[in-house]
C-alpha cells in the first residue's frame, strides 16, 4: 500500500505541474500591439515605378564594378563594425534564451548528507543543565546522520498573469532588433565602401587633371625661361608663369597626399589592407546596375528598411515590458516539489521504506511596498512612448534621406551638362588666350586667368560626376537595399 502510494503521488504532482503550465497561458496584460501610423505623408514624388524591387536587389547584382564587388565582399569579411554588429545579435539570443529558460521549471537531482549532534544532561523545563556544556563536548549525546537523495525544482513561478511570458516576448524583441541593426550596419557599410572607392577614383582623376596642368604650365616656363635668356621675355611674365607651376605644383601634392588618405580608409572600412590590383584607376564612372531608379517612395515601403524595424521591435519589446510590470500587482504562485529517498544509513538510502517526496506551493500578494510597482509601471510607460517617438523620427529620418536623394537624382543630370559645357567652353577660352599670348597680343595675365578658369571648371566636373555615381548608391542604401 505505501509503494502504491509513493507511485500515485509523483503522478498526482505531474498532472498539477502540467494543469498549472497549462494556466500560465490564460492571462496576458501587455496592451494590444499595433503598427504605429507612419508620421510622413503616405507617398513621395512619382511612385509609378516599384521602389521595392530594388530595395530586393542583391548588392553583388547592383554594383556591377568588379574590382569594387571584391572590395566590399572582403569588408563584410573583415570590418569590426559589422563583426561587433554580429557579436550582438548573439549576445541577444543568448539573453533571450536565459530569459526563456523561466518558463520551464529548473528540475536538478541533490544528494547531502546532515550530521547533528544532541546535548545529554537536559533539564526538565528544556535548558542545559548548569556544568553539563563541557562534558556535552567529550562524547556526550549522539550524533545522527540524515542521508537524502532527491529529484526536483524549487520555487517554480506559475505564470499566471504572464510576467515571465513578457519578459520572454521583450527579449525576443531586443534579439530581432539586434538582427536588424546588423542588416543596417551592412547596408551602410556598402554604401560607405562604394563611396569611398569612388572617391579614390574622382581623386585620382583630379590629380591626373592637376598633373597635366602642372606639365602644361612647365613647359610654358621652360619656353620663356629660354626667351628671357635670349633677352625677349621680360621678368614680370617669368615670374608669373612661376607662380602658375607652382600653384599646380602644390595641387598635385595635395592630392597625392588626399589619394593616401582615400586608401587608408578605404583600408580601415574593410578591416584589411585592399589589394592595389582591386583600386580604382582614374577613369571616374558608373559603378552601379544600369537600371531606371525610383522617382518616388511610398511610406510603407519605407517601413520595411532595418533600421524602422529595428526601432519598431524595441517598440514591441517595451509594449510587453508593460504587461509584465503590469503582472506585478497581481499574487505570484510558485511551487517547490522534491520526490526521493531518505535513510539514516547511507546503505539503505534506497531501501524500503525510505521513499519521500514534499509538495510546498506558495503564493505571495503585495499588500504595500511604498509605490515600487507603480513607479515601476510608470517608468514602464514612459519608456514605452519615448521608443514611439523615436520609431517616428526614424521613419522621418529615412522619408528625409530618400526625399534628399531624389531631389539630387532630378536635377544632377542637368547640372552634369551645364558643367560639361562650362568646361568645353573654358577649355576653348583657355586655348584663345594661349594663342593670343604667344603672338605678343595679351599679357600672360590674361592667360592665368583663363587656365584658372579651366582647372576650376575641370575639378568642378568631376566632383559632379562623383555625386552622380554615388548619388545611385545612397538611392540603394536609402530604400533598404544591400543587406542581402
Amino acid at each position: 500500500m505505501n509503494k502504491l502510494h509513493f507511485i500515485l503521488n509523483p503522478l498526482k504532482l505531474a498532472t498539477l505541474l502540467a494543469g498549472a503550465l497549462a494556466l500560465t497561458a490564460c492571462i496576458n496584460l501587455a496592451p494590444f500591439y499595433s503598427r504605429p501610423e507612419a508620421p510622413v505623408p503616405a507617398t513621395l514624388g512619382d511612385v509609378a515605378n516599384e521602389q521595392k524591387a530594388l530595395a530586393e536587389i542583391k548588392w553583388q547584382s547592383f554594383v556591377t564594378n568588379k574590382r569594387l564587388q571584391q572590395v566590399i565582399d572582403l569588408s563584410l569579411k573583415n570590418n569590426r563594425d559589422l563583426r561587433v554588429a554580429t557579436l550582438n545579435i548573439e549576445r541577444a539570443r543568448a539573453q533571450y534564451q536565459v530569459q526563456r529558460a523561466d518558463l520551464f521549471p529548473t528540475v536538478a537531482a541533490t544528494l547531502s548528507e546532515t550530521a547533528s549532534k544532541g546535548l545529554s544532561n537536559v533539564g526538565n523545563n528544556g535548558n542545559v543543565a548548569a556544568g553539563t556544556v563541557a562534558a556535552s563536548n567529550n562524547n556526550s549525546g549522539n550524533v545522527s546522520h540524515v542521508y537524502r537523495a532527491t529529484v526536483g525544482f524549487s520555487a517554480y513561478e506559475l505564470d499566471l498573469f504572464g510576467r515571465i511570458r513578457n519578459l520572454n516576448a521583450q527579449a525576443l524583441q531586443t534579439f530581432y532588433s539586434e538582427e536588424e541593426n546588423r542588416k543596417t550596419t551592412q547596408i551602410s557599410l556598402v554604401a560607405e565602401i562604394s563611396t569611398a572607392w569612388l572617391t579614390l577614383a574622382a581623386d585620382k582623376k583630379r590629380l591626373a587633371i592637376a598633373q597635366q596642368t602642372l606639365k602644361s604650365q612647365q613647359n610654358t616656363y621652360d619656353i620663356n625661361q629660354k626667351m628671357f635668356d635670349l633677352g625677349v621675355a621680360n621678368a614680370l611674365t617669368l615670374k608669373q608663369l612661376q607662380t602658375s607651376v607652382d600653384n599646380a605644383r602644390v595641387a598635385v601634392a595635395t592630392y597625392n597626399i588626399q589619394i593616401q588618405q582615400d586608401i587608408n580608409a578605404l583600408n580601415l572600412l574593410a578591416g584589411s589592407i585592399v589589394p592595389a590590383a582591386w583600386l580604382p584607376d582614374s577613369a571616374l564612372s558608373s559603378v552601379a546596375l544600369f537600371t531606371a531608379l525610383p522617382r518616388g517612395v511610398t511610406s510603407k515601403t519605407l517601413q520595411q528598411r532595418p533600421d524602422v524595424r529595428a526601432a519598431e521591435h524595441l517598440l514591441e519589446g517595451a509594449n510587453a515590458n508593460i504587461g509584465a510590470l503590469r503582472a506585478a500587482f497581481f499574487p505570484t504562485i510558485s511551487l517547490t516539489t522534491t520526490v526521493g529517498s531518505a535513510s539514516t544509513e547511507l546503505n539503505g538510502l534506497f531501501g524500503p521504506g525510505s521513499r519521500i517526496w514534499t509538495f510546498v506551493p506558495q503564493i505571495s500578494l503585495p499588500i504595500f511596498n511604498g509605490g515600487r510597482n507603480r513607479a515601476n509601471l510608470t517608468i514602464g510607460e514612459k519608456n514605452q512612448q519615448i521608443l514611439l517617438a523615436q520609431y517616428e523620427k526614424t521613419v522621418q529620418t529615412a522619408f528625409r534621406e530618400v526625399a534628399d536623394v531624389l531631389v539630387q537624382r532630378e536635377g544632377i543630370q542637368t547640372q552634369i551638362e551645364a558643367q560639361k559645357s562650362l568646361t568645353d567652353a573654358a577649355s576653348a577660352a583657355f586655348q584663345l588666350a594661349d594663342a593670343r599670348f604667344k603672338n605678343g597680343v595679351d599679357s600672360y595675365l590674361v592667360v592665368l586667368d583663363a587656365q584658372r578658369t579651366l582647372y576650376t571648371a575641370e575639378q568642378s566636373l568631376v566632383t559632379l560626376e562623383l555625386n552622380d555615381a554615388a548619388s545611385q548608391l545612397t538611392l540603394y542604401k536609402v530604400l533598404g537595399g544591400g543587406w542581402q
